[in-house]
């Protein structure tokens, strides 16, 4: 199992947020976003920050670092790394079904992912075969798409999707996140999609919008 960095509640918790970092990052990166959400104390949320592998990555001239998949162009909607896609969405799905085994039922955890994270994110969270509160998908790109309408899961058609990305992103251009948007909302998902004007990042005027989406995919069902 991947090794994660956990924020436990002060209370029991009642949900989970498994989060995934970008390409190079690590766990660490999204962990003070905890605090930044002022989150309400009578809604306990469990944080789970997760290594991804570390491995060469091709458009790096193949040096070895944390990746959820090798990138290899620069072009991120051409040429995608499916085997390493499929792997790492088998591994974070065990995380999820630990979650589970821990109390929390799945229909209390969002997964969410930034960059690399969120397209993993986006990949296994919409062919997850239990339904989850929610996906919270950041400046990123729905990976292997020509797949996903015959590999989706039912349980996960009506999900609230949460995308966001900024006007000036030099990584993921915005291009790709808005075709990733339409190709949601022709097979009818509800993708609610933000843009900000930021680079590849995360902004406060964000934060503030994760935070509500949290509070309304996790304080809506018991």
């Amino acid at each position: 199992m991947l090794s994660c960095i956990e924020k436990e509640p002060a209370a029991p918790a009642q949900a989970s947020v498994i989060w995934l970092h970008g390409l190079g990052a690590d766990g660490h990166d999204f962990e003070p976003i905890v605090g930044e959400l002022r989150l309400p104390a009578d809604l306990p949320i469990r944080f789970i920050f997760p290594h991804a592998p570390v491995q060469p990555v091709t458009i790096n001239g193949g040096y070895a670092m944390r990746a959820w998949y090798d990138i290899l162009e620069a072009n991120l909607g051409r040429r995608v790394d499916e085997a390493g896609v499929r792997q790492s969405a088998v591994q974070v799905a065990e995380l999820i079904e630990r979650e589970v085994s821990r109390g929390i039922p799945a229909h209390k955890i969002v997964l969410a992912g930034f960059s690399q994270g969120g397209a993993i994110t986006l990949f296994l969270g919409l062919r997850y075969p239990q339904r989850l509160a929610g996906l919270l998908a950041l400046s990123t790109y729905l990976p292997c798409p020509e797949t996903l309408a015959s590999e989706r899961s039912a349980a996960m058609r009506d999900a609230p999707i949460f995308m966001a990305h900024g006007s000036f992103d030099p990584v993921v251009p915005l291009a790709l996140a808005r075709d990733t948007e339409r190709r949601l909302h022709e097979l009818d998902y509800a993708a609610d999609f933000r843009e900000y004007p930021m680079p590849h990042s995360v902004c406060g005027p964000e934060l503030q919008d994760i935070r509500g989406f949290l509070l309304q995919v996790l304080q809506s069902t018991p």
